[in-house]
């Protein structure tokens, strides 16, 4: 995606700048000359994480832009209302807000403590109104008032609520300011629109969530960048509350072929789909109910996924127990309804038909048919949690590391 300079000399207010897809929309639109308001928490580097403030000001003092570093904390009021008004101070105004700062934790409500529900709402829904709410003064007097909110389409199917329900409605409250402000905001020529990525993108959030291995089937967040390019350098009073998807920004503009945007270009076709979106073409694919009609082997012994318990057992040793410390449970719809179990933390490893011996660290929901996807290789964990073919509860990342082991089984199974 070429620049254009139409942002030369206008004053974006990015939260969350400091790394990830906040950073790549500053540097992309540093390139066009613009001036960069870096509002972030990290002054400090974070012993996980990269980047700071300053070194992502000064990357974007390289990239041809002007930075102004801010250690915002978007929950705290007064220090988003300072920053908002020392950035109009060195820079005369604010012409495009970025709400980039999110939270996420991808736990269902017994495991949500009430700590990070809190931070999750207070940094995405109240965070995105409140900074928007502190440059809404100086958005008035630009003549290019734009609010880009990185949330989600809304969408009322259960699948996306089901799983992580304090997360989604804390992404979504980002996503509602987008539908309820353009309305509010529309006579006065700020357009307030919403942006998410079609796949995964690769970002240390990521990493953090599904492994150093995300980058496998992930994007870009440069695309991200290209995308939020395009809309910001359209006139605002044209389009409002509108819920763009990456991917379909890019092909508006004739930008059709996004393999290079792969971190792995030889896995474009390969990419985990994000939240909150359909897999591009592809019919809607809710998980089929547990207890249905079509329910008939459930834990015997004659249907395919005995057969495939027996020989995982033939196959565990102690050494795949030492690596994998989790137990699964496996609650299966479908043709093949039934309880399953999979024991890697005690012994040599166990497994059968049940609930598991001892309480499982992760328990997975899904059809057969996409149970036996996921063990011949053919579905991984990580995109069919995401596009809700498959259900996590328990501890997420033990139940990634299955995606290991299946890895290491399949050529023996």
């Amino acid at each position: 995606m070429i620049n254009t300079g139409k942002l030369a000399g206008r004053t974006l207010f990015i939260t969350g700048a400091s790394r990830g897809i906040g950073k790549e929309i500053a540097l992309k639109a540093a390139r066009d000359g613009a001036n960069i308001v870096v509002a972030a928490k990290t002054a400090e580097p974070h012993p996980k994480l990269p980047g700071t403030i300053y070194s992502a000001a000064e990357e974007i003092e390289k990239a041809g832009g002007k930075a102004y570093p801010c250690v915002v904390d978007v929950r705290d009021e007064q220090q988003v209302r300072s920053a908002v008004e020392a950035a109009v101070s060195k820079f005369g105004g604010i012409d495009i807000v970025i709400n980039n700062a999110s939270a996420i934790s991808l736990t269902n409500t017994p495991n949500t403590d009430m700590k990070r529900y809190d931070l999750m709402h207070n940094i995405n829904t109240r965070g995105t109104f409140l900074v928007s709410k502190e440059c809404l003064p100086y958005l008035k007097k630009s003549n290019h008032a734009h609010i880009l909110n990185i949330s989600p389409p809304l969408s009322m199917k259960s699948k996306w609520f089901g799983p992580h329900v304090a997360y989604t409605m804390a992404k979504y409250g980002m996503s509602m300011c987008v539908l309820g402000m353009a309305e509010e905001f529309r006579d006065q020529g700020i357009a307030v629109n919403a942006l998410w990525p079609r796949t995964a993108i690769h970002t240390a959030a990521i990493e953090m969530l599904t492994g150093p291995d995300s980058a496998q089937w992930s994007r870009k967040p440069e695309i991200m960048a290209d995308a939020a390019y395009t809309i910001l350098s359209r006139e605002p009073r044209q389009f409002s509350g509108q819920f763009f998807v990456d991917d379909e920004v890019l092909e508006s503009v004739g930008v059709t072929d996004l393999t290079n945007y792969a971190c792995i270009r030889e896995n474009a076709d390969k990419l985990m789909v994000d939240f909150f979106v359909e897999e591009k073409g592809a019919p809607v694919e809710d998980a089929a109910p547990a207890g249905g009609a079509s329910a008939a082997p459930a834990a015997g012994g004659s249907g395919k996924i005995p057969q495939l318990f027996q020989k995982i057992e033939s196959l565990l040793s102690p050494e795949i127990v030492s690596k994998t410390q989790a137990v699964f449970q496996f609650n299966i719809s479908g043709a093949e309804q039934g309880t399953w179990f999979l024991d890697l933390k005690n012994g040599s490893g166990s497994c059968g038909s049940g609930t598991p011996p001892a309480a499982p660290d992760a328990t997975l929901t899904m059809n057969s048919n996409n149970f036996f996807d996921m063990f011949s290789g053919k579905l991984k964990a990580a995109p069919a949690y995401m596009t809700g073919k498959l259900k996590i509860s328990g501890d997420f990342q033990k139940a990634l590391k299955l995606e290991k082991l299946m890895k290491a089984l399949k050529s023996k199974l």
